[in-house]
């Protein structure tokens, strides 16, 4: 959609989106580009990255601001991002504690949300020949694997967080990939979204008051250098990702959308709502816990929902309330649709 044709109304359910997506890539399991694929902007999302390339370096430099800006679709970039931010600040922050105090309900809310966006993906998929079938048998396959892995131990070798930037960022540009149960997987969690970001928080405040003197601490320091280069490396990641993906979607669209409905479906086993969680642990076998003096996630241990207790039945009505949202969305995209072209 071009930036002329967009309503103010437009503009701000973009924001909206971009703030449901920051949301979703936070939680591990939720995949960021679940949210993109089914409001509708999966496509303009990948695209619009894919031009930030030379072309747009050599217009940058050459201070052809206006033009620069046109050719990366930067109001569509812009609008999400912001969504994206204030999601960070506000969103997420209510996500957090809605997992854990109503945890149950939260993954129930989100479980029914991709078996949603499995039937809206669905719905309008209509080549089903034998090498779609394979790949989305294959993106099954690799979904549930993912999601039984053991998580490995932290690493803070700067190229290996370079690594972990590209592959992070990952649930923003492949749907049904979440980026932050990857970085569990990858025992750096918590080093890059919970440590890093801290240091980040506590030297701001600093710097606001005029104190210099985190130059001398060395944990801040390294936490700081860690967070530098995992943003190097999601930068990255989001750009090199995002012309692969613009690249197979003009060639192999059907293809592409036949491996993502496999990954989405994959990811089921992610975020199965009946979990329990698993935390690290120190040599003395007691739980590891963060700055703030919250336990530290390892993994989850899922179990077989009890139908003997209330809470079960609560879960599976937060299912139908989730596959009702990914609906109702689809249904007011449509009718905004009609009510365009009339």
């Amino acid at each position: 959609m071009s930036e002329n044709t967009r309503t103010f109304s437009d503009k701000f359910f973009l924001v909206i989106k971009g703030l449901a997506m920051g949301a979703a890539n936070k939680v591990p399991g939720v995949s960021g580009g679940v949210v993109a694929f089914v409001a509708g902007f999966y496509e303009e999302f990948i695209y619009s990255l894919q031009k930030i390339n030379f072309k747009a370096l050599k217009l940058f430099i050459n201070f052809r601001w206006r033009s620069f800006w046109r050719y990366i679709n930067g109001k569509f970039l812009a609008l999400l991002l912001l969504g994206m931010l204030i999601s960070y600040f506000s969103v997420s922050k209510i996500l957090d504690y809605l997992i854990i105090h109503y945890e149950l309900y939260v993954w129930a809310a989100f479980f029914g949300m991709i078996i949603g966006s499995i039937y809206y993906i669905i719905k309008d998929f209509n080549d089903w020949s034998k090498r779609n079938v394979i790949l989305i048998i294959v993106g099954i396959i690799v979904g549930v694997s993912i999601s039984l892995l053991e998580p490995a131990k932290e690493n803070d070798n700067l190229w290996f967080v370079f690594f972990c930037g590209i592959v992070g960022v990952s649930g923003m540009t492949l749907p049904g990939l979440s980026g932050s149960f990857i970085l569990i997987l990858f025992g750096n969690y918590v080093l890059l979204l919970v440590d890093s970001v801290n240091a980040l928080y506590d030297t701001m405040a600093d710097l606001l008051r005029f104190d210099f003197s985190f130059v001398d601490n060395a944990e801040r320091v390294r936490l700081l250098k860690v967070l530098i280069v995992f943003s190097l490396g999601s930068i990255t990641g989001l750009v090199t990702l995002s012309h692969l993906l613009g690249y197979v979607l003009k060639h192999y669209k059907n293809a592409t959308f036949a491996a993502i409905i496999g990954f989405i479906t994959g990811s089921l086993g992610v975020v199965w709502p009946w979990k329990h969680e698993v935390y690290k642990l120190d040599n003395t076998a007691s739980i590891l816990i963060d700055a703030y003096g919250d336990p530290i996630l390892d993994n989850y241990d899922r179990y077989f929902p009890d139908f003997t207790i209330p809470s079960t039945y609560i879960g599976l009505f937060f299912i139908i309330i989730g596959v009702a949202i990914v609906l109702g969305l689809d249904w007011y995209g449509n009718k905004t649709k009609k009510t365009s072209l009339a």
